[in-house]
């Protein structure tokens, strides 16, 4: 079985502390330093991306009527764009970054245009979520513009890395998939920003238009992101492997084709979508069946908490499957219940799966980060903690009930449209990632130089990795 790249790292460290405490040099060999990137870099994109999603959060809090009301307005869109391009859009840029290198063994292509690509994502983003909420939609344009420049570099940065994989497999191929889906999304908003200006040039409802626009982030850059990593991250994690190489790759390109073809018929209305749409459920049922295979052969039996919320999320993709099936029906009524359950369906899909399954994935690799950037060097010359010693795991448990309850409750209530339900239910996921944050800081605070303390007279191989 494959090592895992990030366990592999410690234990080389590891490995170096107690031959140097022997006087027998080592050569530093670990694979974070052979393949990835400054954890300065994945660093400030994750860092941006928890301070806009805690902005989102207490923008949504205050104003409990944008979960209750209609999906479709200047503020929804304003938040929407916050939460997807300064939050998910952020975390996800650092955190392919970091485990693309790694998970794909090969270094990234240029460590400074991902610099440069940072300033122009920043600026793209607010910029357009300052404009979305003045409806300014030419100013939206223009800095819709600006965040494209940064994800034409992004793209270009990994197409270049992926360029230099020695073995092609599932995980590049959905990374792949995920980077052209991402250069359509932002091609298509650029679209819709001109199609405001000038209804001439589009022949398409608009809010087919922006339903369209949105499978394509949601499904085509984001979960196929999230089910490409969890080929690498799941079996890393639980000592397992890919059981099905070909059952794996049978997932991806489903939903790949699924997706195309939902696109293009949710554009004009067609009836066609549902079709689409069980394509992209029989994919996610091939990628079930697949993930329950490799936590079956899994050697360590405990899921840890990160490992709980990131399945949780993509356990969430079976309720989820069911509402596309309702919204897709051909002859389904447009009433008021069908266009809240579409907010039950966008809520669900943004918070209940992609934000979750960050969260889950965060708690994966920002530890490590830190953890790298602050006591690597330290190993053999002081004590240094484990991993599992830079957070809480009572609050993890904590963050992982209150989600839960709260993403359940608020779902039911944008189904009611009840806004004082909707405001309690929030409420406790407000609460939950409130805790989380707190678990951030104890990890982040690491980042400030160690008190050295003695190195103990053993090194145990073990208590690092723990």
């Amino acid at each position: 079985m494959e090592a895992s790249s990030l366990t592999f790292t410690a234990a080389n460290s590891a490995a170096a502390s107690a031959n140097k405490q022997c006087r027998v040099p080592v050569k530093k060999t670990a694979i974070a330093d052979a393949h990835a990137p400054s954890v300065s870099l994945p660093l400030r994109f994750v860092i941006t991306g928890l301070l806009s999603l805690f902005v989102g959060v207490a923008w949504l809090a205050s104003r409990p009527i944008l979960l209750a009301g209609y999906h479709y307005s200047p503020e929804v869109v304003a938040l929407t764009h916050l939460l997807v391009l300064g939050c998910i859009t952020s975390i996800v840029m650092g955190a392919m970054y970091q485990l693309v290198p790694v998970a794909l063994e090969t270094r990234l292509h240029n460590e400074r245009l991902a610099r440069w690509q940072f300033v122009f994502h920043v600026a793209g983003f607010t910029g357009m979520v300052v404009m979305f909420l003045l409806w300014n939609m030419k100013q939206v344009g223009h800095f819709g513009s600006i965040l494209g420049i940064g994800v034409g570099l992004f793209v270009y940065n990994l197409v270049r890395t992926l360029r230099s994989v020695p073995r092609w497999n599932v995980i590049a191929t959905a990374i792949a998939s995920s980077l052209s889906w991402l250069t359509l999304t932002v091609l298509a908003g650029l679209f819709l920003a001109s199609a405001k200006c000038w209804p001439q040039i589009s022949p398409f409802n608009p809010l087919a238009q922006m339903h369209a626009h949105a499978h394509l982030g949601i499904v085509g850059v984001f979960l196929l992101l999230l089910l490409g990593v969890s080929f690498k991250l799941i079996p890393m994690f639980t000592l397992s492997d890919v059981q099905s190489p070909r059952r794996a790759a049978c997932a991806i390109w489903l939903i790949n084709a699924g997706l195309a073809g939902l696109v293009a018929t949710i554009a004009p209305a067609s009836p066609w979508k549902l079709l689409f749409a069980l394509v992209i459920i029989a994919g996610l049922v091939v990628y079930a069946v697949e993930m329950l295979a490799i936590l079956r052969a899994r050697k360590r039996r405990t899921l840890d908490w990160g490992l709980k919320y990131f399945l949780t999320a993509l356990g969430l993709l079976a309720p989820l499957s069911l509402l596309a099936i309702i919204l897709c029906w051909p002859s389904l009524p447009a009433t008021e219940f069908t266009m809240q359950l579409e907010s039950v369906y966008g809520f669900l899909a943004l918070f209940g799966v992609v934000v979750f399954g960050v969260v889950g994935m965060l708690f994966k690799i920002v530890p490590f980060l830190v953890w790298y950037a602050r006591y690597s060097k330290e190993i053999g010359r002081n004590k240094v903690p484990s991993l599992a010693e830079l957070y809480s795991e009572p609050l993890q448990a904590v963050t992982y009930w209150l989600y839960v309850v709260g993403l359940a409750a608020t779902s039911v209530a944008i189904a009611l449209a009840n806004q004082n339900a909707a405001r309690w239910g929030f409420a406790l996921i407000v609460a939950a990632l409130a805790v989380f944050a707190v678990n951030m800081g104890l990890i982040l605070s690491h980042l400030r130089p160690p008190r050295p303390e003695p190195l103990p007279d053993s090194v145990s191989l073990g208590g690092i990795l723990a």
